[in-house]
């Protein structure tokens, strides 16, 4: 920002804010305005005024200085070679009111991995920290609903790892609960047995790498995946491992994965432990796992929430909305006596 005039009447402030000419106007504001128009609803005591580079705000004083900083971290945002959009915007509000503040510019810049003209990146503070945890534990665990990308983002960090060569393979594996992981018993070779469980797997890599060279990598064995009870009886060295859907293990299937880490290896476990599918009330391992491994070091936990859904709008009112739910029918349960 060039220049910053400010005029005191009446307790109101006018902000002048110039944005440098390297950013095109209709990037920060939004086409249609729509971006301006999510930044007003989200300051209704301050008058927004856009005329060619310069934007004049009137308003309080807090609220002025507020968006001065929201603006500029949006311009860091942009400039880092982000689409500025809606959603965006209002992560990016919701980020400057947190106590101790997390600045848009550091979480929404920070560069995962890119493909084909597309570059993965976290898109609310708490993924960031996620990130942050793989990057700095041997092993982490991702606990949260659907769709706030705990699965996504460890995919992102193994391509990552196996692209800088820190590790030499990608193994994926989540537990097959749907066939009792009896696969002997389904229809079809080992992939067509295996395929329907492992999907989301293959979607996420396919976004991370190219479709031709997934093949080969899976051929060679630089990229694995498998079912959980595969894993059985094996050391893994120098991988990226990622146990997803780990809320369908049992403690003692929770136990024979971790202790398959080898050396130079990282392990992600990522689940969700309001939508546990084991048979028989059979306890979830990944319920009990922080109590058991809470207090030993270089193991991260990782709680995502609603507020980090970052699929359609409507997924996290939906997941609020059950998590409401689920609390006024614990409320009403009889205590026993």
């Amino acid at each position: 920002m060039a220049t910053r005039l400010k005029i005191d009447l009446s307790s109101m402030e006018r902000t002048l804010l110039t944005v440098p000419i390297s950013i095109p106007m209709v990037a920060l504001i939004g086409p249609h305005d729509d971006n301006l128009r999510a930044v007003e609803a989200a300051f209704p005591s301050v008058n927004i005024t856009v005329r060619g580079n310069e934007i004049t705000l009137r308003g309080p004083h807090v609220d002025c200085q507020n968006l001065e900083n929201l603006f500029a971290e949006l311009m860091v945002v942009i400039r880092s070679g982000n689409t500025l959009n809606v959603d965006t915007v209002k992560r990016s509000i919701a980020m400057l009111e947190t106590t101790p503040i997390d600045h848009p510019a550091e979480v929404l810049s920070l560069n995962i991995v890119s493909n084909r003209g597309r570059t993965i990146r976290p898109k609310t503070a708490n993924q960031k920290r996620y990130v942050d945890a793989i990057e700095d534990h041997t092993i982490t665990f991702g606990i949260g609903p659907a769709g706030t990308g705990k699965t996504y983002l460890a995919m992102a960090k193994a391509v990552a790892a196996l692209q800088s060569k820190q590790v030499n393979r990608i193994i994926l594996t989540r537990p097959a609960v749907e066939a009792g992981e009896h696969l002997g018993f389904l229809p079809g070779t080992l992939s067509e047995k295996i395929d329907p469980y492992l999907r989301p797997l293959f979607d996420a890599l396919h976004d991370m790498i190219d479709i031709d060279t997934v093949p080969r990598l899976m051929q060679s064995g630089v990229i694995e995946v498998a079912p959980l009870a595969y894993m059985r009886g094996r050391t893994l060295n120098d991988a990226f491992i990622i146990l997803d859907e780990a809320q369908n293990t049992t403690p003692e299937q929770m136990k024979m994965f971790l202790t398959r880490l080898g050396f130079g290896s990282k392990m992600v476990v990522t689940g969700d432990v309001t939508q546990i599918d084991l048979p028989n009330g059979q306890h979830s391992g990944l319920r009990v796992v922080r109590d058991i491994l809470k207090d030993i070091d270089d193991i991260a936990f990782l709680e995502l929430t609603a507020e980090d859904v970052v699929r359609h709008r409507l997924i996290g009112d939906i997941v609020k909305a059950y998590d409401r739910f689920d609390e006024q029918r614990q409320s009403l349960r009889p205590i026993r006596q």
